[in-house]
């Protein structure tokens, strides 16, 4: 799942960014996934990665957080 943070003030978009239990969140954008950026997720939404390349991220939650400028 993925979340949407809209503000104008980039240091409170950071701070909710953060809080939020989620594997990617957008920042002042919809839809800004791309093929180059990381996907993985917390929860049940990573399951499946422990095969590819990147296996060992298996064992750590990561965030990708995008800001769209």
């Amino acid at each position: 799942m993925g979340s949407y943070v809209f503000t104008d003030d980039p240091a409170r978009a950071a701070r909710v960014a953060d809080r939020l239990d989620t594997g990617m969140v957008f920042i002042n954008g919809v839809g800004a996934e791309g093929v180059e950026l990381p996907f993985g997720g917390v929860k049940r939404s990573g399951f499946g990665r422990e095969l590819g390349r990147f296996g060992i991220d298996e064992f750590v939650n990561k965030k990708l957080i995008r800001t769209i400028r």
